[in-house]
């Protein structure tokens, strides 16, 4: 039924009129929107203004994790999800006030953004929940401690294993990253931070390669070093070197077959 504060809402009837005026719009407009059948023809555009009446303080639950990392619109963002939440799912029957309902609403879908969201590197959850509580757990140790909490004093205080801890400590190395384009510090100021890391030189591989393959191939005989050379260095056909070595096809495929099965056989570390 009705908040007895609340005129019946109708076209004709605008939401702050008469008694409303008497309460916070926000406040107002909850009620209304709570008791209005859900088949109201106006029950859409009550709905919009209730949430713009919210909005304030969704805004002001973001910027308590402003700060951090993620930027403040996406913060904005993500709580105003929750408020939207918090009205579809608000039964004004259960006497609980509506704050009371979706500040917890509104704070969980900050917090769902930065699990699911703020992380560099997707980490399982109990990696992000063991992150969490360690950050917790430190704050609350270096209080308690007066100096900074080791592993151990942290495991303790978890009640939990001092490898997960590590474990955890290592995962939140996933929260955030740097760019390979970052400078880094020289005094021509051109060097990037992807600059300064190794790679694997595949050139090392072809240069032991070329270097294996003489002796390889002269563990052949010479018409196999003969097809080899034809096939691999003079991009010849089987048909074609068939013809010029006076063989079939045929028998040009089984001696190419049985020749690259000895250098493959030669270049690993039996090589003669």
């Amino acid at each position: 039924m009705y908040a007895p504060a609340i005129r019946p809402i109708g076209p004709s009837v605008p939401v702050d009129s008469g008694a409303a005026t008497t309460a916070e719009p926000g406040v107002a407009l909850i009620a209304a929107l709570a008791a209005m059948p859900q088949d109201d023809p106006a029950r859409p555009r009550l709905r919009d203004r209730t949430i713009e009446a919210w909005l304030p303080m969704t805004r002001r639950l973001a910027r308590r994790y402003a700060g951090r990392g993620e930027p403040l619109d996406d913060l904005i963002q993500a709580a105003t999800v929750g408020l939207i939440k918090a009205i579809d799912r608000f039964d004004a029957e259960v006497g609980v006030d509506f704050t009371v309902f979706a500040i917890p609403t509104v704070l969980g879908e900050i917090k769902r953004h930065f699990r699911d969201r703020a992380w560099a590197i997707r980490v399982p959850r109990r990696l992000q929940e063991m992150r969490m509580a360690i950050s917790d757990a430190g704050t609350v140790l270096a209080h308690r401690l007066g100096r900074a909490p080791t592993v151990a004093d942290i495991a303790a205080y978890l009640e939990v294993g001092e490898e997960e801890v590590l474990e955890g400590l290592e995962g939140a190395r996933a929260y955030s990253t740097t760019s390979l384009s970052t400078p880094v510090g020289t005094e021509s100021g051109t060097l990037e931070l992807g600059d300064t890391l190794g790679a694997e030189d595949d050139d090392y591989a072809r240069t032991e390669l070329h270097l294996s393959l003489g002796p390889a191939m002269a563990c052949l005989t010479e018409r196999e070093r003969t097809i080899v050379t034809l096939r691999f260095f003079g991009n010849q056909t089987q048909t074609q070197i068939a013809a010029q070595i006076g063989v079939s096809q045929m028998h040009v495929s089984r001696l190419l077959s049985a020749a690259l099965l000895k250098l493959r056989t030669r270049l690993g570390p039996d090589a003669c």
